[in-house]
């Protein structure tokens, strides 16, 4: 199958050629994935080698971490002197808050944009001792559900960022542990 499209850049125009032998033939982001194969670049051994190059200890992170893109919550958390940077983190360009909220000692990165910046500190912290990881950011709204502010617990993601590609077998979404959505959903319940 052959698919030209033409775009238009000013007075040229230029010619988009995607050539596919087969309908049924894979782009190449899903060609050579061996997703059952150990990882050539493991998180232990980026947080090993960061510690050597930076003369840091070793050290935990909270059961709990959360990712925040956008940086509201860690700057909040900051400004109110409720968070206090984990000075052993190991992971490059990034700081580490903890913090605590009811009784937990949780961690919090703000930031943290893009798939595989996401995937990279995520692996880091499952390393590192994290158990639950919750990614809460803020979102615009298309359709008008209710007056904001308000959450809204996503239950699977449409893959086309490409970095998932990496670790999970092709599909359209992925969907998110039921136990964990039900957990979340009756937690937000009662709140």
């Amino acid at each position: 199958m052959n698919i030209i499209s033409s775009f238009t850049a000013g007075p040229t125009p230029t010619n988009l050629i995607l050539n596919m032998t087969s309908s049924d033939q894979q782009p190449p982001i899903l060609l050579h994935k061996h997703h059952a194969a150990p990882s050539a670049f493991t998180p232990e051994n980026l947080l090993r080698e960061a510690r050597r190059q930076r003369n840091l200890a070793e050290a935990s992170v909270p059961p709990v971490c959360i990712l925040d893109p956008d940086g509201d919550i860690a700057r909040y958390l900051r400004n109110a002197g409720r968070a206090e940077r984990l000075r052993n983190w190991a992971c490059y360009h990034t700081d580490l808050y903890v913090f605590e909220q009811d009784g937990i000692e949780c961690g919090i990165f703000g930031c943290a944009v893009g798939a595989a910046f996401a995937v990279l500190t995520a692996e880091e912290f499952f390393a590192s001792g994290c158990r639950v990881l919750l990614s809460i950011t803020s979102a615009g709204q298309i359709l008008p559900v209710q007056a904001p502010p308000y959450f809204v617990l996503i239950d699977r993601a449409l893959r086309d960022e490409g970095t998932s590609y990496h670790y999970l077998p092709p599909s359209e979404f992925i969907g998110a542990q039921s136990g964990i959505s039900c957990c979340c959903e009756a937690s937000m319940r009662c709140r």
